[in-house]
């Protein structure tokens, strides 16, 4: 059977890519972690490959081969400068001067370290899918026959635009500008690497606009949720609002969240908890003290699958405040606990909302307010939405039919493989004939 051949008995050989794989906080982990779970309960076997963080992987029977990068970016030592002896090769070579220069290398050298591994490894495997890597080492994997499909969420290209905007004076604007200097590499890549998966039309329009992929390329397939995880559970806590989102991050608009329930709380007897950890006396800690929210505002982070699922459930009004979402998965497991949903309207998130939800003007503290306002002093009005946003769920976002399609995808893409392969060998031998 040729390497890129579909195996007789319909078990595929997956290798999921992923250059870093937080599970709570960061949507490529949470989609690596469920999407592999549903494959492997679809009977096909599955091996992630992955850098740090790795990943939580919820089966046994997935196969987790670590790629380690020399792990620049950890929570206790961001940025940090490597002994001599945790330099293996040229790849972290280029890795840390890299950084060294203000780059932000992981995308690339993580797609080098995955290209090495399936030179070595690639009758291993029937099909190959990056999970929005994007670096210049996937353009060799189709080269070494194995059939690529790859995730886009949305393209960073957003997140550097916010970023940039929010950036004060010259010298902060030039870092974020080289920081996000792989974003180009990702928009070459993606033009040259075939079928592209994304999670929502908005993220579809914003991929062909700012990477100019073909959109005949791209098919929008919705992301799912975990029901065993996030479901009702009973009493709520009065005046808790909860957000999960990066906290320092200016796309996930923690900042106005926080602004916003400054003003509730003149009010109102108002909590909000938001799953993340900020960075000690960064930006959110600072904006923390200086709006005097003292115990209103508490982070949490490295809490476990039943601890997220009993804190969302527990919630009053659950809030996505994001200046752009590519999907959001937060907003769909706000929804499964039967949490009234309040998010921006912006990105995808009035796609995935629909109407089960209350959507905001992003970035407008003073609707914020308002509307958690009124939702916090009206239980029928809370009832309602939340009752609205878990029937969506339960009606569109499942990931045994996310698994499903995806594995559709693959068979075309090994069927184009084949196509491509069989075509070259006949112009081969025409050449030498």
């Amino acid at each position: 059977m040729s390497e890129a051949d579909e195996p007789l008995d319909g078990r595929l050989r997956v290798a999921l890519l992923s250059y870093r794989s937080k599970p709570h906080c960061g949507g490529q982990g949470v989609y690596l972690r469920h999407l592999s779970r549903e494959l492997v309960d679809l009977g096909h076997r599955v091996e992630v490959l992955s850098g740090q963080p790795y990943p939580e992987l919820d089966r046994d029977e997935i196969v987790l081969t670590k790629l380690p990068s020399l792990d620049l970016y950890r929570d206790d030592d961001p940025f940090r400068t490597p002994g001599l002896r945790e330099f293996r090769d040229w790849i972290d070579v280029l890795e840390f001067a890299h950084m060294k220069t203000g780059g932000f290398p992981e995308p690339l050298t993580f797609s080098l370290r995955a290209l090495r591994e399936l030179r070595r490894r690639r009758a291993d495997f029937d099909v190959v899918h990056d999970n929005q890597v994007l670096g210049l080492g996937n353009l060799g994997i189709t080269r070494l026959g194995l059939p690529l499909v790859t995730s886009i969420h949305h393209p960073i290209s957003v997140d550097r635009k916010i970023d940039l905007e929010a950036a004060r004076g010259i010298k902060q604007k030039l870092g974020k500008r080289r920081w996000y200097g792989f974003v180009q590499m990702q928009s070459q890549v993606s033009r040259r690497i075939g079928p592209v998966l994304t999670v929502s039309d908005s993220s579809k329009v914003d991929i062909v606009k700012d990477f100019k992929v073909d959109p005949r390329d791209i098919e929008t397939l919705p992301l799912g949720v975990d029901t065993r995880i996030f479901h009702p559970r009973g009493e709520r806590v009065p005046g808790r609002v909860v957000a999960m989102a990066s906290a320092d991050a200016p796309i996930k608009g923690v900042d106005v969240l926080l602004r916003a329930v400054a003003k509730v709380a003149t009010e109102r007897d108002v909590h909000v908890i938001v799953v993340s950890r900020p960075k000690k006396d960064g930006p959110t800690e600072r904006l923390v003290r200086e709006l005097a929210l003292g115990d209103r505002v508490r982070f949490v982070s490295g809490i476990s699958d039943d601890e997220l699922g009993e804190l969302l459930a527990s919630a009053e009004v659950a809030t996505v405040p994001s200046r752009y979402e590519g999907f959001s998965l937060p907003a769909v497991e706000h929804m499964a606990s039967g949490t009234p949903l309040v998010a921006s309207r912006a990105g995808a998130l009035p796609e995935v909302v629909g109407d089960a939800g209350i959507l905001v003007a992003p970035g407008d503290v003073e609707e914020l307010a308002a509307t958690l306002h009124r939702l916090l002093g009206s239980p029928d009005e809370r009832a309602r939405v939340g009752a609205a946003g878990l029937a969506r769920v339960q009606e569109r976002f499942a990931w045994p039919a996310v698994a499903r399609a995806t594995v559709e995808h693959y068979r075309a893409a090994i069927v184009q493989q084949n196509y491509l392969r069989l075509a070259a060998a006949k112009r081969r031998r025409s050449d030498t004939g």
